[in-house]
């Protein structure tokens, strides 16, 4: 499958550096496009102070059409109507802004998370979640990640042979209720999305010091803190093994988008 790196949202929050929405657009062998993540879409820039709400001021997205994935499926040649499947990471309004423009797509999530975003039960995933997003009332399909098999020492993951094979979803819960990694067989390696799992490659290398206020961001917005830790751990022996057949990447670190388009 070839995979193609994009930045469907800039975002400069204050006090740390730039970040990115890292999304990957995967074109399969027969099943159309995949997409991981969407970042934001057309939507959130016509009204973003309905569909972002108050976390706007948070993030300071860019908003920037040119930026949207269906913008940039159309600039690589493709129509809308070919991303046929969307997995999720998680809801967060970084994350899933850009589904309603796809809407034939059925949107892949955790059976944790779509119970989250849908039936928030903490404060803090009533405020981080975003109704307006899914007003349109996408096609949702849940996957338990715990019902399958052990990957690359993580204990919970599921092929999502309904899309194609080689497409991965990892349990990560952490950040929120149903967090998920996407693993994709890119042919010559392995990419995994770990999302919001960690925010910033140098958690994981421990060679520089990490902006404090991304350390604040990720420790407010944490669901389960100790799980968060648990899953940097992982991250971190993964990133110390340096296996060229296996491509770390997240959704925010700007670096980490710059090395994989590169590589």
């Amino acid at each position: 499958m070839r995979v193609h790196h994009l930045n469907c949202g800039t975002m400069r929050p204050p006090l740390a550096p730039a970040l990115v929405a890292h999304v990957l657009l995967i074109e399969t062998d027969g099943a159309g496009l995949v997409l991981v993540d969407t970042g934001f879409g057309l939507h959130d820039i016509d009204d973003p102070g309905t569909r972002l709400g108050p976390s706007r001021h948070l993030i300071r997205p860019v908003l920037d059409e040119a930026e949207t994935a269906v913008r940039q499926v159309e600039a690589l040649g493709f129509a809308p109507s070919d991303v046929r499947n969307i997995v999720l990471t998680h809801a967060d309004v970084d994350h899933i802004g850009g589904i309603a423009d796809f809407p034939d797509a059925r949107v892949h999530v955790t059976v944790g998370e779509a119970r989250a975003a849908q039936t928030p039960q903490t404060r803090l995933e009533r405020s981080r979640y975003s109704a307006a997003q899914l007003s349109h009332r996408p096609h949702l399909v849940e996957h338990s990640p715990v019902a399958g098999e052990a990957w690359h020492g993580f204990s919970a993951a599921r092929e999502l042979t309904d899309i194609a094979p080689g497409i991965v979803l990892v349990g990560l819960p952490g950040h929120t209720r149903g967090h998920a990694a996407v693993g994709v067989d890119a042919g010559d390696r392995w990419i995994l999305h770990a999302g919001d799992a960690f925010y910033d490659h140098r958690q994981l290398s421990g060679t520089d010091r990490v902006p404090p206020a991304l350390l604040l961001t990720e420790r407010v917005c944490a669901h389960d803190w100790s799980l968060v830790q648990r899953n940097h751990e992982r991250l971190a022996e993964l990133w110390r093994a340096a296996d060229p057949a296996l491509l770390l990447v997240n959704a925010h670190d700007p670096a980490l988008l710059g090395r994989a388009r590169s590589d």
